[in-house]
This record gives C-alpha cells, sequence and structure tokens, in this order.
C-alpha cells in the first residue's frame, strides 16, 4: 500500500487540485532545502525522527515521495521513541509504518519518569525532555550506521527559535538547516525548512495521519516557545510578507554590521582606512553563525 493511499481522506475534483498544489509546493521547498543545503548524498541512510506530530508524518511522505525520482539513492528508516508517557498508544506508529511498508524501528525509553523525577512541578519539562530524546536518537544512530538524521522542524520553528534567543537568550541564534553535532558525529538535517507550518498542518489534514499528542508537556500553555508562535501567526495576519523577510534576513547575514568581534576584525579597520590591510570580508563568519 502506498503512503498516500494509506490515510488520505476522500477528496472532491476541486480539492484534489488544491492538495496536489499545496503537495507539489512543500516537494518543491523540501528538493531546494536539501539542494541549498546538500543535505542528502548518494548512499546517505537517513533515519527520520518520527514523534507522531504533523510534522514528522510530513516529512517521512514528503521524502518518500522525493526518493521515487531523487538523482541520488539513499535509504529511510523512520525510528520512534516511546518514552513511556502514561497512555501512550503504542501500536499507532507500528501499524500505519507497516501498513505503507516503510522501514522502521521503536526505541523503548522512559524518559518520562526521569523527567517527572527530575523536574519540579509546574516548571518547563522540554529542555531536558528533549536533551534525553536527542541522547536515545544519536545513541541509535551511532550503532546502527546512520549518515543524516532528519527532524521535522519548520519555518515557523526556525523563527520562533530565533526570537527566543533573541528575546531571552541573548543571541542571534536559530535552528540551522543542517548541523554537525556538537561531538561532531552525527549530521542533523531539516528538510521542511523552507515550508510553512500552516502549510503542513493543511497537509497533515488532508492526509489524515495518525496523530499523537505529547501528553508531557502540553499542560504547559504558557511556554515561551507558545508566547512566540502566537506573536508570529499576528504578524503574519496583520503584516504579509514580515515572516518571508525575517527568514530571507536568516540568510542574509552581514557580521560587519553587527557587533560579535569574534566573528569580524574591527580592531584592525584602521589598517584598511590607510589601504594598508586587505580589504574586509563582509560575510566572514558566516560558516560559523550557521552552526
Amino acid at each position: 500500500m502506498s503512503a498516500e493511499s494509506a490515510t488520505a481522506l476522500p477528496l472532491h475534483e476541486k480539492q484534489r487540485f488544491e492538495f496536489n498544489k499545496l503537495k507539489k509546493r512543500l516537494r518543491r521547498q523540501v528538493g531546494e532545502a536539501i539542494a541549498d543545503f546538500d543535505m542528502i548524498a548518494e548512499g546517505d541512510k537517513v533515519m527520520v525522527c518520527l514523534s507522531g506530530g504533523k510534522d514528522s508524518y510530513t516529512l517521512l511522505d514528503i521524502l518518500l515521495s522525493l526518493r521515487l525520482n531523487a538523482p541520488v539513492h539513499f535509504e529511510l528508516v523512520a525510528v520512534n521513541l516511546d518514552q513511556k508517557q502514561p497512555g501512550f498508544p503504542a501500536r499507532v506508529l507500528p501499524d500505519y509504518l507497516g501498513a505503507i511498508g516503510v522501514d522502521f524501528h521503536i526505541i523503548e525509553q522512559d524518559t518520562y519518569s526521569v523527567v517527572k523525577r527530575v523536574v519540579p512541578e509546574g516548571q518547563t519539562t522540554c529542555g531536558l525532555c528533549s536533551r534525553l530524546r536527542r541522547g536515545a536518537l544519536y545513541r541509535y544512530a551511532r550503532e546502527h550506521g546512520i549518515s543524516k538524521i532528519a527532524l521535522g522542524h519548520h519555518r515557523d520553528d526556525i523563527l520562533e527559535t530565533f526570537f527566543l534567543n533573541l528575546f531571552h537568550g541573548g543571541s542571534l541564534k536559530a535552528m540551522p538547516p543542517k548541523l554537525l553535532s556538537d561531538d561532531r558525529q552525527h549530521i542533523v538535517i531539516r528538510p521542511l525548512a523552507y515550508c510553512k507550518e500552516k502549510d503542513i498542518a493543511e497537509y497533515a489534514r488532508i492526509r489524515d495521519f495518525p496523530i499523537i499528542p505529547c501528553n508531557l508537556c502540553g499542560s504547559q500553555e504558557n511556554l515561551q516557545r507558545q508566547a512566540m508562535k502566537e506573536m508570529l501567526k499576528n504578524w503574519d495576519k496583520r503584516f504579509p510578507g514580515r515572516l518571508e523577510a525575517i527568514f530571507g534576513a536568516l540568510q542574509n547575514v552581514a557580521p560587519s554590521h553587527l557587533a560579535d568581534h569574534r566573528l569580524f576584525d574591527f580592531a584592525h579597520l584602521e589598517t584598511l582606512r590607510h589601504g594598508t590591510g586587505p580589504q574586509p570580508n563582509h560575510s566572514a563568519g558566516l560558516e560559523i553563525l550557521s552552526l
């Protein structure tokens, strides 16, 4: 059974036309991101981290579609971390992935108990939960010859992270579409980097993916990220094109016009005034900012 026929809702002719436009747009954007950042190469074994949410379902679906006529051969394996949350529907992902014929593996690790034991009641669990989840996924990747780890973060996630770091972390930093892990053992890719969350949500709705909510942190309504999400949603409604402009700015960085002396040699500008030094490299440091 194909991925598309496994869950898709029946569509009328006009709806099918709109859905096909949406799918083509997402395919194009994912393809552009893969090409722009050289995300997938010949012979890669790509691990798609499948949480059961709309983003990771869409990521897997689009990668499966692109693989059919991709210029390079690569493998896909879907991996889910069962964190032993109470009431987690353990059969949903295996049944879905089995129905569409995708190679998959379920990692079972009780991170839920760890988070509940360590994090005081009422405080944000996302940070610790994310670190534990990342550790389990990295370990699986290392043990099974995974060359690329694909995450379902999209354009809006990247923008939210940028403003979280700007407002609360005091740094100009977001989520790069391609990342080398701190231990230099893993390459993480985000093929949905150019895709809007509202497009992904509509695609997932029409495809009728069996969504699994995150009950561990879903009750924490006042998370800072949620505030960023609401801010961006309001901007997108009131000022069409603003989010596109901000995302474009993340790809058009000029270190010489900021204030980080680690990324630009401000100390030796005097030598340039007399023509005794090399011309300033206004793009210097871009490779550092992308990590």
